[in-house]
């Protein structure tokens, strides 16, 4: 099988929008589980809804691919699986390492889903020399001082940081100069990288801020929902204590 340093998807050779390219994940992980329940074809709208997309924006992602589809038939699952997979590079072997055994790191390691999505874990890598031989996952970790020689013997064109901030670009640096072009980030810091190398970012607590806004928002709405409530109720009581026994306005007698 192929590896990711010779070969790398044809995406942006393609002219595709990087707003679709960020899409097709969703669509290959809600493909991915039509095809495990043997689901031969799907409709645009079932796929879309499936992925928290509209049906619309999906088939103008699709005319990217060249796929369109049958009229009353649906999409080939399948063949949408292969298409999706290959435009992403997951039909080669990718080669990752993981720098910063932390407990983060050694969780990411554990993680079955990178073998299934075309992803080897070809090292574990630490700076902690007591580290250094202790299984993760059932791969031994490697120390620091290995690192551009791991690269080099592995083939390694992803990596991925897990460390603390302070230690992040510093890692990122020996990366990107031991030849690894892709980096996915969890430390909780900025990277600066050359032209050419790719850096996805992924910060657990921006994405737990974001999400209490929407809860604070969410929350801000029912109180004033409540509070409007309660004074159309006010409103309605004192518009009945205005009015006689029979319902009508009392008539205003003279002084």
């Amino acid at each position: 099988m192929a590896t990711g340093r010779t070969h790398r998807p044809a995406t942006r050779s393609r002219g595709i929008p990087e707003a679709t390219v960020a899409r097709l994940p969703l669509y290959l992980r809600a493909l991915t589980g039509l095809s495990e329940r043997s689901v031969p074809t799907v409709s645009s709208e079932e796929l879309a809804a499936a992925a928290g997309v509209n049906s619309a924006k999906l088939r103008k992602d699709f005319s990217y691919l060249g796929s369109y589809g049958t009229r009353g038939v649906g999409y080939d699952v399948e063949y949408l699986v292969y298409q999706i997979s290959r435009e992403l590079g997951l039909t080669q072997d990718w080669p990752v390492v993981i720098v910063g055994i932390g407990n983060l790191g050694a969780a990411l390691a554990n993680y079955g889903g990178f073998a299934s999505r075309g992803f080897r874990v070809a090292a574990l890598i630490d700076a902690d020399p007591a580290m250094a031989g202790k299984p993760v996952a059932g791969i031994p970790v490697q120390h620091s001082d290995e690192l551009e020689k791991i690269i080099s013997d592995n083939g390694v064109s992803i990596g991925v940081i897990a460390t603390p901030a302070g230690a992040a670009q510093p890692v990122c640096d020996r990366l990107v100069a031991a030849g690894v072009t892709s980096i996915l980030n969890f430390a909780p810091t900025v990277l600066t990288v050359p032209d050419g190398v790719d850096v996805r970012k992924v910060d657990l607590s921006i994405e737990l801020q974001i999400l209490a806004f929407h809860e604070q928002r969410k929350a801000g709405e029912e109180a004033a929902a409540a509070a409007d409530g309660a004074h159309q109720a006010a409103t309605r009581r004192g518009d009945s204590a205005e009015q006689g026994p029979d319902g009508d306005v009392p008539a205003v007698m003279p002084a």
